[in-house]
């Protein structure tokens, strides 16, 4: 049996989350011994200086006894960054050419409307630093 006829087997269901540059690819995945596990890929794509492009990828492996430990583990380190720093991609300010699609869109003051009802619940954040 070649490579990819084994691949197609042990693949069970699949989930790809593509977010700009990178693409996560979620895949149940099955043992030799019909036991289930999960994988995570991250694929980042790089463009080479003469227009090609190459993908870098990242696979970590997950087995079921260790689900609710990474789950839990998960949540409390996503929640922390939220509650630290926010939803707002802060990296983004600093790309030369980033533009919000609501500035280009003209309707910069709805979403500073918005954002400012949203903000109102946080009173220990202060905005003197930024």
């Amino acid at each position: 049996m070649s490579d990819n006829e084994m691949m197609d087997k042990e693949e069970i269901f699949s989930k790809v989350l593509r977010a700009g540059r990178r693409t996560y690819f979620f895949d149940v995945r099955a043992t030799k011994a019909g036991d289930y596990y999960l994988t995570i890929t991250e694929s980042k794509k790089f463009t080479n200086d003469d227009g090609s492009f190459h993908y870098k990828k990242h696979k970590i492996y997950l087995y079921k006894e260790d689900f609710v430990g990474f789950s839990e583990i998960l949540n409390e380190m996503t929640h922390f960054i939220v509650d630290e720093k926010g939803e707002e991609v802060i990296s983004e300010r600093h790309q030369k050419d980033f533009q919000k699609s609501y500035e280009k869109d003209g309707v910069e003051n709805k979403v500073a409307e918005e954002v400012s009802a949203s903000t109102e619940s946080f009173t220990d954040v202060s905005f003197d630093d930024i």
